[in-house]
């Protein structure tokens, strides 16, 4: 563990230059005694690094140095692939390798590449969850990225609705989609997917040849162009103001605005009458009723009870006057 910490010192030094102990100690999240005692161990083993106390001061190494340490093992070139979205990577257990990697690849290139690189880090930021939307709860996903590397079969407990279902899978990768981890896995003769945050219990298995002609990247996008061509729609039939129709395209969402049927002419009221189609009911309540004043639905009959529901409580809670405090008080004592 020390010898580690040595050589991400002496590579955070030579990757980013004078660094105070305060500064070294919170990066390598230890005490600023312990840095010094580093600092001190590295200078008796022969680096040139030293320390200067006072304003102005910090801990650096002899100008032009610069240690061979820098080849980078196979976990830490993995984790690169990840290095852009440190919450995911932390999430699969590679938060530290892809902090190791990236002050390796630091300290190996030449001066105007490292600024550039360093640009980049300090202006890119990827933020996977869509707003509002809380992570999934993946207490599993450590042990099913663990399965992944090793392939090693696994016997996991999924929930599906209220029940638990216990079944043999063989891993095959891990996708992050919209900030929810999925697992593809053979199951049941191919190759199926289960959302990670469902996984209760994993036990790992015996080692299982992985097919030679899997590529993960080609089976998540084909299985979910087919989901999306697969899956049950509604049939939605709206008036819309003309001039919302921007917005409500983009309320019904990219996947339901691509089958908006528009009539060239307006009806005798200047609204469009619109046909489009959505995954369901209930999201497309959720979607079209904060346009209630712009978008009037027509049918199914049920969406239009719906909406008709929805202002009818509308008005029972905001038809009458909001009581003065005066007047709840009297009644609050009768």
């Amino acid at each position: 563990m020390r010898a580690s910490r040595l050589v991400s010192l002496l590579l955070l030094l030579q990757a980013r230059g004078n660094r105070t102990a305060a500064e070294l100690a919170e990066e390598l999240e230890v005490s600023v005694r312990t840095v010094y005692r580093d600092v001190q161990a590295l200078a008796e083993s022969g680096v040139p690094i030293y320390a200067e106390r006072g304003p102005g001061g910090g801990v650096r190494l002899v100008d032009g140095y610069r240690t061979r340490l820098t080849g980078l093992t196979t976990d830490e070139a993995e984790a690169l692939f990840l290095s852009g979205v440190p919450g995911p990577a932390a999430e699969l257990g590679l938060g530290t390798v892809v902090t190791a990697a990236r002050l390796k690849v630091m300290a190996a290139l030449p001066p105007e590449l490292r600024a550039r690189a360093g640009r980049v880090a300090e202006r890119f930021h990827l933020d996977a969850p869509g707003w509002w939307q809380q992570a999934d709860p993946v207490p599993c996903l450590g042990e099913l990225a663990s399965a992944v590397w090793e392939t090693r079969s696994v016997h996991i407990r999924y929930r599906r609705g209220d029940r638990v279902e216990r079944r043999p899978v063989e891993p095959l990768g891990l996708v992050l989609k919209g900030g929810i981890w999925y697992l593809v896995a053979t199951s049941k003769g191919g190759p199926r997917t289960f959302r990670v945050s469902r996984v209760e219990a994993v036990d790992l298995g015996e080692r299982f040849d992985r097919p030679d002609d899997f590529d993960l990247a080609r089976f998540w996008t084909d299985s979910t162009a087919r989901f999306e061509a697969e899956s049950p729609t509604v049939a939605i039939t709206v008036r819309v103001d003309p001039a919302a129709l921007p917005a409500l395209e983009r309320a019904i969402g990219r996947q339901a605005a691509s089958t908006l049927v528009v009539p060239k002419q307006p009806d005798l009221d200047g609204w469009l009458r619109v046909r489009f189609r959505h995954d369901s009911l209930d999201a497309a309540l959720l979607d079209l009723l904060p346009r209630i004043s712009t978008v009037e639905v027509l049918a199914p009959a049920e969406l239009r009870a719906q909406f008709a529901a929805a202002g009818r409580a509308l008005v029972a809670r905001y038809g009458t006057p909001v009581a003065r405090p005066s007047a709840l008080r009297r009644r609050a004592t009768r």
